[in-house]
């Protein structure tokens, strides 16, 4: 079956504009924010502790990238199409710095650390607990951003653009 960009059809950027995943502008929003935010889950996770050896900065890094991932996510949404100053919020906040935030391979290194030590229920448990209450704090995230203004009230802020 051929994917929908193969389609005859299939709507196609105008000739002569790049897709907007190759868009220097957007690329660069997205290294910018994706800096920031390893930056910061580097800052954090120097300081916060591992008690028994369980990476718990990880998880709280993990956890709260999830929830605000889910808050920014639905917020932008409700307020209109992904265009403008959306889509840019979106590259630099989601892609860029909570995706540089958040660090679902350090999870993975840090699961496999526990169970080669010999600490198996640790590490499946770590593992278990990261991914359950990671989506729990992506639904409350995406809660808390559907309780915001909806499109129609945004009105009078402009299209965004």
């Amino acid at each position: 079956m051929p994917d929908r960009g193969d389609a005859p059809g299939a709507a196609r950027p105008p000739a002569g504009r790049r897709p907007v995943h190759l868009r220097l502008r957007y690329l660069g929003l997205v290294l910018m924010g994706g800096t920031a935010g390893t930056l910061a889950r580097f800052g954090l996770a120097e300081v916060l502790p591992a008690p028994g050896g369980l990476p718990l900065g990880i998880l709280l890094i993990n956890v709260t990238g999830a929830f605000a991932l889910g808050v920014l996510l639905e917020a932008l949404a409700r307020r209109g199409p992904d265009v403008g100053r959306r889509r840019a919020l979106r590259l630099v906040l989601g892609t860029g710095f909570l995706g540089g935030f958040t660090t679902y391979s350090a999870l993975a290194v840090d699961t496999a650390l526990l169970v080669s030590d010999g600490r198996l229920l640790a590490g499946l448990g770590y593992l278990a607990v990261s991914v359950l209450v990671g989506l729990v704090a992506t639904a409350a995230g995406i809660a808390v951003g559907h309780s915001g203004r909806t499109t129609g009230e945004q009105h009078h802020l402009g299209s965004g653009r």
